[in-house]
């Protein structure tokens, strides 16, 4: 074989995809097995297999923080996740927060504070600060705007995004 010809084989060979994956993980409570590309990533398979739309695709870059999930409690995004890296682990979304009817602490002071504007980056900004709450380090607000800084607010919210999180910290 010449040269030319294993490297157009090789070259040939990349246009194949890689075989299926079974991922097996929980979604807001709920248990999912899944065949699936390894290369999808969690953000496409919440949205596109598990039709979980309040999770958002900003950038896909993971420099924006609106597809920010909770994985067994830590919060990550979910565009730089890929979906075989929840094979048995936890995930939660926005829309898992509310219990029983009843929205999470960090819902409602979202609403009492009017912590958002367009929306778009409140499911995000929620699961990170759920997160952040979880981790227990975020004392004062500079603290609070410290450890929220990956995710952004492209209308400015965050006076009251800050507001809402130390209400929903007990520390109004």
């Amino acid at each position: 074989m010449s040269f030319s010809s294993e490297a157009a084989n090789r070259a040939a060979s990349h246009d194949v995809a890689p075989p299926a994956v079974s991922v097996s993980f929980t979604v807001n409570g709920i248990d999912h097995a899944l065949i699936l590309d390894p290369r999808s990533t969690l953000l496409d398979v919440l949205r596109e297999h598990l039709d979980l739309h309040g999770t958002k695709k900003g950038c896909d870059q993971g420099q924006c923080g609106a597809c920010t999930v909770l994985i067994d409690g830590l919060r990550v995004v979910s565009c730089l996740t890929l979906a075989v890296m929840t094979d048995g682990k936890k995930v939660t979304t926005i829309e898992g927060l509310a219990k029983d009817g009843k929205l999470h602490p960090l819902q409602q002071a979202f609403i009492d504070h009017d912590a958002f504007q367009c929306g778009y980056c409140t499911p995000g900004q929620i699961c990170s600060a759920a997160g952040l709450i979880a981790e227990g380090k975020a004392t004062t607000p500079d603290e609070i705007r410290e450890l929220m800084s990956g995710n952004i607010c492209r209308c400015g919210a965050y006076t009251n995004i800050v507001a809402a999180i130390q209400q929903a910290m007990g520390h109004t």
